[in-house]
């Protein structure tokens, strides 16, 4: 379904959206990607498209729950995350000897706790990985909370012991890839997204350890 941002006015636009969320089965954490559900493709600032496929979506629309956030907001608590996935995130920082706050600030940033999330390159599940670095990591099903965050925390590790444990260089390849930070002289490379990316992780991630060292 492809809107017109000219055509519609923001109420018909609002309008058409609720009939087409009200009208569709959604997906929930655990289901698979393709299952019905209405998924926002985000491609210029003149059209809007909607679409019931996961694959290439940039933003995913679930009911009940808010879509991952852009911008360089007030960070989310891990408390956006379910018990469960607190409990995944926990085991897999203490297995790669990562702070379990950066894994969280990753993975809001990432996907907002959208275990089924697709961005428009492909990128797949909480913590946002390409399919072939989820091949090389040994992942079956990028969408299965304990192999993609396992995965993705392997992936960071890895990140960090080869650029000197620097957290925003890390972030940098993790969003850019390693060879792009290589080849800017081991620094943040100039990309737009990249340069927003890990300030917002960071800021995120600063948030959250000030939560979890203040007292209950």
């Amino acid at each position: 379904m492809r809107l017109r941002g000219p055509m519609l006015s923001r109420p018909h636009y609002r309008q058409c959206l609720l009939v087409c969320l009200a009208s569709t089965a959604f997906p929930t954490v655990g289901q698979a990607a393709d299952r019905a559900g209405i998924y926002r493709l985000l491609e210029d600032n003149s059209a809007i498209h909607l679409t019931d496929r996961a694959q290439g979506a940039a933003l995913l629309v679930v009911s009940g729950t808010a879509p991952p956030q852009t911008g360089g907001a007030s960070p989310p608590a891990p408390a956006a995350a379910s018990a469960a996935v607190n409990a995944i995130v926990l085991q897999a920082a203490q297995a790669n000897r990562l702070d379990p706050n950066l894994l969280h600030a990753v993975i809001a940033t990432e996907s907002g706790y959208l275990n089924v999330a697709v961005s428009r390159r492909g990128a797949q599940g909480l913590m946002q990985l390409m399919p072939a670095t989820a091949r090389s990591l040994g992942v079956t099903n990028a969408f299965d909370a304990q192999q993609n965050i396992g995965a993705g925390a392997r992936h960071l590790r890895s990140l960090l012991d080869a650029f000197g444990q620097d957290t925003r260089l890390a972030l940098a390849a993790y969003n850019a890839g390693a060879a792009a930070v290589e080849r800017h002289g081991r620094r943040i490379p100039p990309f737009a997204e990249t340069t927003a990316y890990v300030p917002r992780v960071m800021s995120r991630l600063a948030a959250l350890q000030v939560a979890s060292a203040s007292p209950p």
